[in-house]
């Protein structure tokens, strides 16, 4: 029992890996590669460990009976010729079968480039490609559509873009700052044609002084004073103001002596 699931499980692996997909292999053979003609190019193609050539073809029976090529027109079933040649490089190979001289039904072709082997696509999968290179596209899009959008309930829905930007700005920084290149001197032409060009500009546009007139006094210009000079200007204005202060208070002793007494008891308990 154990011994036929693993035969059968050996047979499937076979299987499996005898159904590759025959779009995604290729094959040559060095030997032959510097030698290719459109004489040579079906027997090339129908050499033994070409997996895309079918050996049951009636290719092959013309071979082994030695006929002519031209045989194949006689009869029915799959064979192979050559559909394009362009020297020396590509070659096209066309697989069809033969219902009768008249009528034939293409089911693959083969392109030779520089020696190797390929089949060409169908058309199935030249539309199923396409369409899942524009379906993953699209999806990418979308995706990144809805990177940018925000919501909020009191606001609704908006798009904000400037993380994004700001990150692209910030490795397009990166990659120019890794990439800069050291400044170089500027030569004497440059030099020389800078200061031609500004000799025009002011030849042009003369600059404007402001001339002042008969008469007119100069502005007093104020100079920032140190800070010993400032203490030194406070103290002498405290000190002129220090006499007034004594001569009021003086002058209001004086005026409370010469009132009578009952003013001064009351201006007393006042104060």
């Amino acid at each position: 029992m154990v011994r036929s699931m693993m035969a059968t499980n050996n047979n499937g692996s076979q299987a499996s890996a005898s159904k590759e997909n025959p779009l995604s292999i290729s094959w040559h053979d060095s030997a032959w590669i510097p030698m290719l003609s459109p004489a040579n190019v079906l027997d090339y193609f129908s050499e033994r460990t070409n997996p895309f050539y079918d050996k049951s073809c009636n290719n092959e029976i013309i071979k082994m009976q030695r006929l002519s090529p031209e045989q194949l027109n006689n009869m029915t079933g799959v064979e192979y010729i050559l559909l394009h040649a362009q020297e020396p490089i590509l070659y096209v190979v066309r697989k069809q079968h033969r219902h009768s001289q008249q009528q034939v039904t293409p089911l693959a072709d083969y392109y030779i480039i520089a020696g190797v082997v390929y089949q060409a696509p169908d058309l199935y999968s030249v539309l199923n490609s396409r369409l899942l290179t524009s379906l993953h596209n699209i999806q990418s899009a979308f995706d990144e559509a809805l990177s940018y959008s925000r919501y909020h309930p009191s606001k609704g829905y908006w798009w904000e873009f400037k993380d994004k930007e700001d990150k692209k700005r910030e490795d397009k920084s990166k990659s120019q700052g890794s990439k800069k290149k050291p400044e170089e001197m500027s030569s004497a032409f440059q030099r020389q044609r800078v200061d031609m060009l500004l000799g025009e500009l002011a030849d042009k546009f003369p600059p404007k002084f402001a001339q002042p007139k008969r008469g007119d006094q100069p502005v007093p210009v104020e100079e920032d004073k140190k800070p010993g000079e400032q203490a030194a200007q406070v103290k002498e204005e405290k000190s002129e103001d220090a006499p007034n202060q004594n001569h009021s208070s003086s002058g209001s002793r004086s005026n409370q002596s010469m009132q009578p007494p009952e003013k001064r008891m009351k201006l007393s308990k006042q104060s």
